[in-house]
């Protein structure tokens, strides 16, 4: 499909040498969800039932792995200084940025294919089965992704950062559709019964808030989501 959005030029957007504390510290709490989420029957557990000992003894572990890779720069968003500053140059992407943004898309992705299959499963039987969904199918499926991110072919975890003008925009794309279709479904899961039409409604919302937000950061009508055209220096968040 074209594009025909709205575009950023890189020679218009301003440059920073330096992030500040606070610009630090706001990023720490996204890599402590997205490590959170990684062990996917536990979160879905948490959802299920609430807080237990293992979401908390998994949080502390993860707020003390972050802390530490936060305070040495090794978190995106969370380095003394921007990493990516033009938008073309061909730049080795560091070890830790692969690795953060593979856990992102994993974050992302599962949580969204799993709640989609057992949503439609429900759909069809009328008979709810997201535990064993999550049970079997989460370790095959974050292991794909985790060996796509290792192989350098998701957006933003390649070998070089010389796509990353339009890579940023795939990312954050899926991240606002995908956040919002889920905050949606919870809404209405709450609202609604386990009935086999309640599951039809709950998939009906699901899909075209996921269509409908992706296709408006199509256009580049979200924030990050347009793509930025080669030109003089620029600064990727």
């Amino acid at each position: 499909m074209q594009y025909r959005g709205k575009l950023e030029y890189a020679h218009a957007r301003s440059m920073r040498t330096r992030n500040t504390r606070l610009y630090r510290l706001a990023h720490w709490p996204l890599w402590i969800w997205v490590f959170f989420l990684a062990p996917g029957p536990l979160t879905f557990s948490l959802f299920a039932h609430g807080f237990s000992r293992g979401n908390l003894a998994w949080l502390a572990l993860v707020l003390i792995g972050t802390g530490i890779a936060a305070f040495r720069g090794s978190l995106p968003g969370a380095e003394p200084a921007p990493y990516i500053l033009r938008f073309d140059e061909d730049k080795p992407n560091p070890l830790y940025r692969r690795v953060c943004y593979t856990f992102a898309w994993n974050a992302v992705l599962c949580f969204a294919l799993l709640n989609l299959a057992g949503l439609i499963v429900a759909s069809a039987t009328g008979t709810w089965y997201l535990k064993q969904i999550y049970n079997y199918a989460y370790a095959p499926l974050c292991a794909t992704i985790l060996l796509l991110g290792a192989a350098g072919l998701l957006p933003r975890v390649k070998r070089s950062t010389r796509g990353e003008g339009t890579e940023r925009r795939y990312f954050y794309g899926v991240v606002w559709a995908v956040v919002i279709a889920q905050t949606a479904l919870l809404i209405v899961w709450r609202m609604l019964p386990e009935t086999r039409v309640a599951s039809l409604i709950k998939l009906a919302v699901f899909v075209g808030t996921l269509l409908a937000v992706a296709l408006v950061a199509h256009r580049g009508a979200l924030p990050r989501t347009r793509p930025i055209v080669p030109g003089e220096s620029m600064v990727a968040d």
